[in-house]
This record gives C-alpha cells, structure tokens and sequence, in this order.
C-alpha cells in the first residue's frame, strides 16, 4: 500500500490560496482516477479538484471553510500500488505532483502546513492562516492589531482580502489597534483613512436574517475598498445609435447562421471602447503609490450578474487584437461559462478597463463603482426609441431615433475631468458614426 498526497493546485499565477468549500468525498470513501474530491474556491471562482490516483481517501487535512496555501497537501489517498508513480491531473498540472506519504501526516486542524510567520497567536481564539499572519509580519501588525481586524471568512476568520482593506486604510507606517484615527500624510504620500464602526441595525420585529454566502462578502468588501481607494467621479453623455441598431438588426440572422454566434450589442460596444483606449491611452492605467502604470495590452473586463444575484467580471485579454467576430466569440463564451460557473481564476483577472451593461436590466444609466486597481468603468445604459433632434440638409427635424445614455466613472486622482469626458464622449462618438454599410 501506498498513500499519495492530494496537492492543493495552483490555478493561476497569482493565485496563492485557495478556500475549500464542499469535500465531494468522505474518509474512507473508494475513489477512481480523475473523480471529483473537493471542491476549492479562488476568489470568485470555484474549482472541482479530481483524484490523480485510483483509491481510498483514508484521511482529510482540512475542513470546509478553511484557507489552505497552494501546494499543501489536503488529503491523504491509500493507493493499491507500493510506489505511487502518478501524473498531475490537469486540474492540478502547475502543482508539484502528488507524493508517496513516508512519514504518518498528523492531522492539521485547520492549520496550513507551510511554515507561519513569526507571529504569537496561541493565545488567540481565532485562526489566522499563513499568508494572513506572513502579511501582518511583513507589515509591522501585532496580535493586538491583528485581533482588532474584522473578517469576512467563515466564523469571522480573517482573509487576505480583509488584510488588503485594512492596508489600504492604514497606511504604510503600524499603528496600535484601536487607535484614534490619524489623518496626517505617511511618508508614501498616502492618507490614512479614519476606521469607521457601522451602525448598530435593529433585529427586532418581523425579520429575516440572510447570512452573506462568500462571493457576496468578496465583493462587499471590494467594493467599500474601491470607495475608500479612488475618489469617484462620474460623467455623463447621450448617443444617438440609430444606425448601430439597424446594422445589428439587419446582419444578426446571417452573423449567426455565417459564424455560428449571436451578436450581441456587447460587442460593438467593446469594440468602441477599445478604439478610444487607443485615442486616450492614459485612462488604460493604474495607481501604485506615486506611480501610474500605463498598460499597452487592453483587457476589457464585462461584467456579468449570475443567477445568484452576484457579480463576476470574466476579462477579454489584448481586446485590441480582435475583429468583431473574436470579439463576440469572447464575449459569448465568456458569458456562458461564467452563467455555468465554469470560469478559470485566470480569465477573472487581470482587466485593464471594465464595461458594464446597466440596460440589460432596463436602467437607462448607472453610477458603477470602479474595479480596482483599474481607474475607470463604462456603464451603458437601455437603447430606447425617443424623439430626437435631426439636422438634415433642409433643415432641423424631429425623428424617432434611438437612443441610449453612457457614464464613466472615473478615478480623479489621475484621471481629470478633461481626460475622462474626452474619452466619454469619443466613445459616444464612434457609436454614433458606425458604419451602417459594413460587412460581416
């Protein structure tokens, strides 16, 4: 008899951890090759992990709910063979391969087994994991900071999203826990941000009360961090897409039957957005620190709401190198995966820009948060039928055209008004002059 170790995989290149959200299998249970064991999650985005030996899972490392680093071990499987000589499955193919088990692995409790930071907490009631407790050694935090962080994990456990937030509101230079907020300049010419108590929510009478499941808390957390980063403005302008909407409505029966997709407007619009990025290359950046970091690869994130009601924004890479019929290609696979949770790590990071379609749900125009650390989003509103103005060679006219709203918000710390209304308003501009004329 053998015993191989169950790696937990790397699925992407920044990824570090991974959360493991429901064991598909129980000790003691046979399992074939490439079967389901676990399921494990990375940021938003949840991973089947399959057996790369034919066995019997004899023991489990971690529970549901625990933050495991990549390449530990999460469970032992008792194999037939006495040398388990195995390749790593393709869920598991950046890991170190599976082992044979030389020693007894004692059991963890939910401790990751890669060595932690030189950081007391065996007096604490919480678990902090190894990449949490390496990020507040590397930071200056002690067990009395740390203590006073709230987490959004499973029993308040902190995560590496929470340390981020906290960061972000800290500053650079440590600060006692509990301490009064502080609002001079660091030394990295950041601004430390006051740590504000939300108010107390009365429970009382006919309620309900709904636990955050773990996307949500993600994305709350994200959120409020974006706030906190980027100061927020918004613009706005009107287009007139009268001849996109012909052309589309002319052209989607033999688009489809031609290249085996529906075109969608997402996109045309994509397509505008990119063609802008190329005129206005600054709004393509990022902040870090006192630098901006300008991107010459444009990554267009769409956003996309799941049947759940949660957010993902699967990211179309190097958007710029694609004709129409990639474009729709992307945005249709991309948009299915993610409606069957089938999305890989890799493909909800790294956008340079982000679009989202508030008129998918009728709204004719939306404030959107900015997806960090990118410094600008674009939301389009409904296309609605509208009387219009129309200058013509006889003179003004009023004709039904149709009609659609576009905001950007934009990070005013390096993006000024003059950079993101000229940007807003070339997009506008190449919807409205599209080619009603063109081929597929």
């Amino acid at each position: 008899m053998a015993k191989v170790e169950l790696i937990m995989p790397k699925l992407g290149e920044s990824v570090t951890e991974a959360t493991i959200l429901t064991w598909e299998k129980q000790v003691g249970d046979t399992i074939e090759m490439d079967e389901n064991v676990v399921v494990i999650a990375t940021d938003k985005v949840d991973t089947e992990v399959p057996s790369p030996v034919e066995g019997k899972l004899v023991e489990i490392l971690f529970q549901e709910g625990d933050t495991v680093a990549v390449g530990s071990a999460i469970a032992i499987i008792e194999t037939d063979s006495e040398v388990a000589e195995v390749q790593a499955s393709p869920a598991v193919a950046e890991t170190p391969t599976p082992t044979e088990v030389k020693q007894p692995v004692a059991q963890n409790n939910g401790a990751v087994a890669t060595p932690s930071a030189n950081l007391d907490t065996s007096s604490s009631n919480r678990f902090y994991s190894p990449l949490v407790k390496s990020i507040a050694k590397e930071e200056g935090i002690d067990i009395n900071e740390l203590e006073g962080i709230t987490g959004t994990g499973k029993d308040s456990r902190v995560t590496k999203s929470d340390m981020l937030v906290y960061l972000e509101n800290r500053g650079t230079a440590p600060v006692v826990a509990k301490a009064a907020p502080v609002a001079a300049p660091k030394a990295n010419n950041t601004v430390a941000i006051p740590q504000f108590k939300t108010p107390p929510v009365n429970r009382s009478g006919n309620v309900e009360i709904i636990e955050m499941d773990r996307m949500r808390g993600l994305i709350a957390n994200h959120m409020v961090m974006s706030k906190h980063v980027s100061p927020h403005v918004t613009s706005f302008v009107e287009a007139d897409v009268t001849d996109l909407v012909n052309w589309r409505n002319s052209v989607k029966k033999d688009f489809q039957e031609r290249h085996g997709e529906k075109i969608t407007f997402t996109p045309i619009f994509m397509e505008a957005v990119v063609k802008a990025i190329q005129d206005y290359p600054m709004v393509n950046v990022a902040v870090d620190g006192n630098q901006i970091v300008r991107y010459k690869d444009i990554n267009i994130g769409m956003a996309a709401a799941l049947p759940s009601g949660n957010l993902i924004v699967p990211v179309i890479k190097n958007a710029e190198n694609l004709n129409m019929v990639g474009l729709t290609k992307n945005v249709n696979d991309l948009a299915n995966r993610a409606r069957n949770n089938k999305l890989r790590p890799d493909e909800i990071q790294g956008g340079t820009f982000t679009l989202t379609n508030v008129g998918t749900f009728g709204n004719v125009m939306g404030t959107p948060i900015i997806n960090q650390p990118q410094v600008a989003i674009l939301a389009v509103g409904a296309i609605r039928k509208k009387p219009a103005v129309v200058e013509t060679e006889y003179g003004d006219v009023i004709a039904i055209r149709h009609m659609m709203f576009l905001s950007l918000s934009y990070d005013h710390r390096v993006v000024d008004g003059m950079l993101g209304g000229s940007f807003l308003r070339r997009v506008a501009d190449y919807l409205e002059q599209f080619d009603a004329t063109r081929s597929i």
